[in-house]
């Protein structure tokens, strides 16, 4: 489940941060482009992603663990 938030946090993250940083008029279908003021944009959008990366990170590390008879390299 946390492999799966993280994620869309990912993609809204670094699809909003494109779209900032192309100048886009659009908002598309980017969460923090319709919730946030402009000015809260571009750092939404780096955290999302960073936030994203991390959960991703978090729930391979922790399906490794699980695995029973894998060693460690």
């Amino acid at each position: 489940m946390l492999e799966t938030i993280g994620i869309v946090l990912f993609v809204q993250g670094v699809g909003g941060l494109v779209n900032r940083l192309a100048e886009s008029g659009s908002k598309g279908w980017w969460l923090q482009l319709h919730l946030l003021p402009d000015a809260l944009h571009l750092p939404a959008s780096i955290a999302m992603g960073v936030v994203g990366v991390l959960l991703v990170l978090r729930s391979m590390v922790g399906e490794r663990r699980r695995k029973p008879g894998r060693s460690a390299p």
